[in-house]
């Protein structure tokens, strides 16, 4: 068996009637390159089967300690049954983007079922000019954004053939799973424990807690961060440890309409940018990919927030997830992140002047992640007891979305890069690869790109009734780039 992290259990505890705790995406296929033709339930079932034994996380189910007394454990499920996770529907006619998002949000708001293994998908059929869909989703506790990219590279293969999979051995033994009286043992046994992690790490972990992301947005943990941070400073002293310890500046994000508590209803929306023209911005004014996306999204933010009579003057917070997985930890599946909160300039007209606004925040961000040591950049948690963990995350979006508080950020924005080659399953080629994230009360809108061959492929989902318009978010981030070329245009030929 396999103890999940501080981390992976937090993205069970956030779960609730209204949150949801997995994350996935929604791919498109030509079924033309597929043997045949043909690409169903019965060829991606096939595929599953052959490959089952190089992803572990798929037979992976839940082992709850007692009372909540320990970390849960990942054992093999001895009765899996891939029928359960492997679905199939269709779309009514004339299968078009509307209604294709229309289904991805409804199955993305369902929760998935803790007593089997927590992954479900759905081969979608209907969809205009004879494509056909495929919607995945993974509970996060299970996975982060490299790990997925992980069980992407076996799942797809680089060209319409296959490619040769070797046989599970044969001498592998089913796993047998404690008895309930051994893991509550395990769990008192694990108590004592807690308090000696705690002293061990808190030394090198109270200058960071306002910036770990199972810490993050904690009553008090900005100020005992800023305190621990300016007495290791001068323990330490500055001349020779200056810039060990990089406090994050203050930053206070203000309320806008999708900073309330959530319902349990998702809208979706996708659609591609040309990659070629993010990259002839980013070669023109002279920054990267990740600040043109992050630009696209403060733009299109800021328009709907006029369009509403809703525009701060401050700037939204945006969560960013950074991935701090080691060449080491390759293959160990779970999570291995941070977050950065960066001030997105909603707050800037001009869209040279936000672009150069984005490219100074986030590279203050990455100075100051940089900046921190790598076992404050991962799970912290570890030594908190799971159900006092379990409770202050509950507590966290809660104190989020309360509208006598400021919220702990505004939305979340997740800039993936993805493979420049084409890709197929079960002989299927790949067109476009759309993800469908999380939102949480206080920050009811995530917007995340992942590229793909010659696009950037975007997927935005949000509260169903705080943004019943947020098509308009997706048709700002095009207009936003659209601002931006005839910038780059104006300024070559002037």
């Amino acid at each position: 068996m396999r103890q999940l992290t501080g981390l992976d259990t937090q993205f069970l505890a956030i779960e609730s009637d209204t949150t949801v705790g997995h994350v996935g995406g929604l791919a498109i296929f030509d079924p033309a390159t597929a043997p045949g033709g043909r690409f169903g339930i019965a060829e991606v079932r096939a595929m599953l089967q052959e490959r089952l034994h190089l992803l572990p996380p798929l037979r992976w189910t839940l082992v709850p300690v007692p009372f909540g007394l320990d970390r849960p454990y990942w054992k093999d499920d001895p009765h899996f049954d891939l029928d359960f996770h492997v679905r199939e529907l269709a779309l009514p006619a004339p299968g078009d983007d509307d209604q294709l998002a229309e289904q991805v949000a409804r199955i993305a708001s369902r929760r998935l079922d803790r007593a089997r293994p927590l992954w479900e998908l759905y081969v979608i059929h209907g969809l205009a000019g004879g494509r056909v869909a495929v919607q995945t989703k993974m509970h996060h506790a299970m996975i982060d954004g490299m790990s997925g990219a992980e069980i992407m590279g076996i799942l797809f293969d680089l060209a319409p053939e296959g490619r040769d999979i070797e046989p599970p051995p044969a001498d592998q033994a089913p796993e047998v799973a404690p008895g309930t009286l051994e893991m509550l043992g395990r769990g008192v046994a694990a108590l004592p424990l807690y308090p000696v992690r705690a002293l061990r790490a808190v030394p090198t972990t109270l200058p960071y807690l306002d910036v770990a992301p199972s810490i993050f947005g904690l009553p008090g943990a900005e100020p005992i961060s800023r305190t621990a941070s300016r007495l290791r400073r001068r323990l330490l002293g500055s001349d020779e440890h200056d810039g060990e310890v990089v406090e994050r500046p203050k930053m206070r994000a203000p309320r806008v309409p999708f900073s309330g508590t959530i319902s349990p209803h998702r809208r979706f929306v996708f659609g591609s940018m040309p990659l070629a023209d993010v990259k002839r911005v980013k070669n023109h004014f002279g920054v990267t990919v990740n600040d043109v996306v992050v630009t696209l999204c403060a733009g299109a933010v800021r328009e709907w927030l006029v369009a509403h009579d809703a525009l701060p003057e401050a700037p939204l917070l945006a969560q960013i997830p950074v991935s701090v997985r080691t060449d080491e930890q390759i293959g160990t599946y779970g999570n291995r992140i941070s977050v950065m909160i960066v001030p997105i300039p909603t707050h800037v007209a001009e869209p040279q002047d936000r672009l150069a606004a984005t490219h100074d925040a986030m590279r203050a961000a990455k100075e100051r992640h940089r900046a921190l040591p790598a076992e404050a950049l991962q799970d912290v948690t570890n030594f908190i007891p799971p159900a006092i963990n379990a409770r202050a995350a509950r507590v966290v979006l809660q104190l989020g979305a309360n509208p006598a508080l400021r919220p702990l950020f505004n939305l979340i924005i997740s800039n993936v890069p993805g493979p420049p080659i084409p890709l197929y399953l079960a002989g299927a080629k790949l067109e476009a690869n759309y993800p469908v994230s999380v939102i949480a009360d206080g920050a009811g809108l995530n917007i995340t790109v992942l590229s793909y061959l010659d696009s950037i492929d975007v997927g935005i989902i949000c509260d169903r009734e705080q943004m019943p318009d947020v098509q308009r978010v997706l048709d700002g981030m095009q207009g936003e780039l659209d601002a931006l070329l005839a910038l780059c245009e104006a300024q070559a030929h002037a």
